[in-house]
């Protein structure tokens, strides 16, 4: 359920619902838009409060939230989240790129690669320090050596840094590095970690799980969002299908759907969702023109010898090539790439 605040609502008159809401056991979560104030509510028992507040000063109107998801979904929020981190807006007009390796290997590695997506146009760098991995003797990640790598990365080229957190009890360390907490595919429905992520503040990219729905990732959100935490975005990376051609189905209709349900940025990730690296731009194009805020794709300055995911990552010369054809989509479909 939400309440609508009139236009010409005062402070002290949102505070007096607020604290009304409050006085019935109930939770708050205000939401302060550029002409209007919504005050989302969550409990169990909301009748007595449109019972008693219908007629409060500066109440515009009191609607229930028919979706499950309540604060993920444009009911409470009509108008568009835009996240700004590190110079980077994702969910507004421009195009945004992530770009870097699965995983962060070496200092050398990781600065080479980084030097070269930023020079080519991208807005965010990625890396993975902690790497969970289908098979417990895979690479697992350099862990806080690697998050050190990112964060002189980050010095040196002014990119804004997205990495992954497995471990509600890493939080608190990623979150000294990271520009952006990554709940990868395994972690969506890690309810114990998006509580943590949500309580921690810190900018969250929640990606969707292999086998999950498109309402099973916005109630995901919506652990985070119930914590306080609103910076969320959203990312399509491909679902378990029948098909073994790609490593996994990468849902484009999920992208445009996403935008229609809900206010919170959404980005694709056609890397994972494909595994092969002559997939990975037809893909990507595809999700700019479905409607995707931005991409996430793997670049690595060796492909070949990668630890993790190289037959999916980009040389450094493809990654260029890319930028360019995203910049001419983005044109096509009405966006634009920041400069």
């Amino acid at each position: 359920m939400i309440i609508v605040m009139g236009a010409g609502a005062s402070k002290q008159q949102i505070e007096n619902v607020i604290e009304k809401v409050h006085s019935f056991g109930l939770r708050t979560h205000p939401i302060y838009g550029v002409q209007k104030t919504v005050i989302g509510i969550v409990g169990d028992d909301k009748t007595r409060v449109v019972e008693k507040m219908q007629g409060m000063p500066g109440v515009e109107d009191i609607i229930p939230i028919l979706q499950p998801y309540k604060f993920a979904g444009r009911e409470a929020h009509p108008e568009n989240t835009v996240l700004e981190v590190g110079g980077a807006r994702i969910g507004g007009d421009a195009v945004v790129v992530i770009a870097g390796p699965c995983a962060v290997e070496s200092e050398s590695q990781l600065l080479e690669t980084a030097r070269s997506v930023k020079k080519a146009g991208a807005d965010i760098l990625r890396g993975g320090a902690f790497k969970p991995r289908t098979s417990p003797y895979s690479f697992q990640g350099l862990g806080e050596e690697g998050l050190k790598y990112l964060a002189e990365a980050r010095d040196e080229t002014g990119l804004p840094i997205i990495t992954e957190v497995t471990d509600p009890r890493n939080v608190e360390l990623v979150s000294r590095y990271a520009d952006i907490l990554q709940v990868g595919a395994r972690n969506m429905q890690n309810f114990a970690l998006l509580t943590e992520v949500g309580m921690s503040g810190h900018p969250v990219m929640l990606k969707r799980g292999l086998s999950s729905t498109i309402k099973d990732l916005l109630l995901a959100a919506e652990y985070v969002i119930i914590e306080g935490n609103r910076d969320i975005v959203l990312c399509e990376r491909g679902i378990t299908t029948f098909e073994t051609y790609t490593r996994n189905t990468l849902d484009l209709s999920a992208v445009a759907v996403i935008k229609q349900l809900s206010h919170l940025p959404v980005i694709a990730d056609p890397a994972h969702a494909t595994g092969r690296n002559n997939l990975v731009e037809p893909m990507a194009l595809a999700a700019i023109a479905a409607g995707a805020d931005g991409v996430m794709v793997e670049v690595h300055n060796d492909p070949d010898s990668a630890l993790c995911d190289g037959p999916q990552s980009l040389t450094l010369a493809q990654f260029d090539s890319l930028m360019d054809k995203v910049r001419a989509i983005a044109g096509v479909v009405g966006r634009k790439m920041e400069p």
